[in-house]
């Protein structure tokens, strides 16, 4: 794939940001409070590299911890003030590499997992965000915790794991209002004294704010279409 026009990305940005402000502004929170994770998977370094220079973003999410380790490392060497949060599902052969690698992790969702992380972030001495994704919508090819199960999930992620999460992630079903599914994972972070919400994408960020939304995971309206190829 290759890289638009830097002017191009920049005001895709600045719409993305006046956005972001004008639904804090609306629904009285501070802008301040919401991150901006600008998702980067598939898009090439010449892609990225602009959005950091000219748009001033340092929050970015990667799907996929193989693409990252190829795409990353040399960006954080010149950069060290980047944040790199991982969005996308985390095989647990590949907890090494993810805790080595990111600064967040969005999709804790099962046991084994959850054993993998802690042992190596006892190892590496690696202290990523950890968000739980719940799956609000039960979806059966999605990951996730189901939100019946999502208190003892918690509990046993931090007594038996000894893990600290910070939030929760969730992805609404694309044929259903996301207000809801958003609404739904806020009372779970309530109720678990969690005060991360990543949740709320390019369509739909501004009602993700409305309802509580600490991280919000935005990549076409930044970098324009992904090629379906």
């Amino acid at each position: 794939m290759t890289a638009e026009a830097p002017t191009d990305t920049a005001a895709r940005l600045a719409g993305v940001t006046a956005a972001i402000a004008r639904a804090c502004r609306d629904f009285g929170r501070d802008p301040a409070s919401v991150t901006l994770i600008a998702v980067s998977k598939t898009f090439p370094v010449d892609a990225v590299e602009p959005v950091i220079e000219q748009g001033g973003l340092r929050v970015f999410g990667e799907n996929r911890v193989q693409e990252a380790k190829a795409k990353w490392p040399p960006l954080l060497s010149k950069y060290q003030d980047l944040e790199l949060h991982l969005i996308g599902p985390l095989q647990s052969n590949k907890a090494k590499d993810a805790v080595a690698l990111f600064h967040a992790i969005h999709s804790l969702d099962r046991d084994s997992l959850c054993e993998a992380l802690a042992k190596e972030i006892s190892k590496q001495q690696r202290k990523p965000l950890l968000f739980v994704e719940i799956n609000t919508g039960g979806e059966a090819q999605k990951a996730g915790v189901l939100p019946q199960d999502a208190d003892a999930f918690l509990k046993k992620c931090r007594d038996a794991f000894g893990l600290e999460i910070s939030g929760l992630m969730c992805i609404p079903p694309v044929d259903e209002a996301p207000g809801p599914h958003f609404a739904l994972t806020a009372k779970i972070a309530k109720r678990n004294a969690l005060k991360l919400l990543s949740m709320g994408m390019s369509a739909d960020f501004a009602t993700a704010i409305e309802l509580g939304a600490t991280h919000i995971r935005v990549g076409s309206a930044i970098f324009g279409e992904r090629s379906k190829a």
